[in-house]
């Protein structure tokens, strides 16, 4: 039996609702539910902590979703949380981020968590993100990922009173105390 379903690319992506949350992974259209609770929570302290460093030191500009970020065509994501340094700039246009992020966050939630994991691990490496962090309010921890030759790489998992650190923003840390939702 011979498939003959299309690719969607990136011109079928911007006719689509704007009441809805979507991706466009590999050509298929993707809708994301809204986030539970402890998501939202986690992504607003992390959002507060980074975006503070980073216009601190001048590096450049931190994003939360839904932000377009065109990997490709057919490749069409909205990361959680996502950093661009100034040195990498030219990517940014009005309408979305043309072209990999430095650093990108995904908080795990039931119906995305394997997609994060997978999928997007491979789109983000292949497209040349240079860190990647999974965060996993449920365990309480935050894996940070870097780019190796041809995959991502663990460069450490922090957990509660740990204390975090990203080669990609030199020079930040951040102690993962009171980051998860208590209940």
């Amino acid at each position: 039996m011979i498939s003959l379903q299309t690719k969607l690319t990136y011109a079928d992506y911007l006719e689509m609702s704007d009441d809805e949350r979507y991706e466009l992974l590999n050509g298929e259209l993707v809708m994301a539910p809204a986030p539970l609770i402890g998501h939202q929570y986690v992504l607003s302290k992390l959002h507060i902590e980074m975006g503070a460093f980073v216009d601190e030191h001048n590096l450049g500009d931190m994003y939360s979703a839904p932000t377009d970020v065109v990997l490709s065509d057919t490749d069409v994501v909205q990361p959680d949380l996502l950093f661009v340094s100034k040195e990498r700039e030219d990517i940014l246009t009005p309408e979305n981020i043309q072209g990999a992020p430095d650093l990108v966050v995904e908080i795990l939630s039931p119906s995305t968590a394997a997609r994060d994991r997978t999928l997007k691990l491979d789109l983000y490496a292949r497209h040349g993100v240079h860190e990647y962090w999974l965060v996993d309010p449920d365990a309480r921890t935050i894996m940070v990922l870097l780019r190796g030759e041809r995959r991502f790489e663990v460069a450490g998992i922090y957990g509660e009173g740990q204390t975090l650190h990203s080669p990609t923003l030199e020079g930040f840390s951040m102690v993962l105390e009171g980051k998860f939702r208590r209940r």
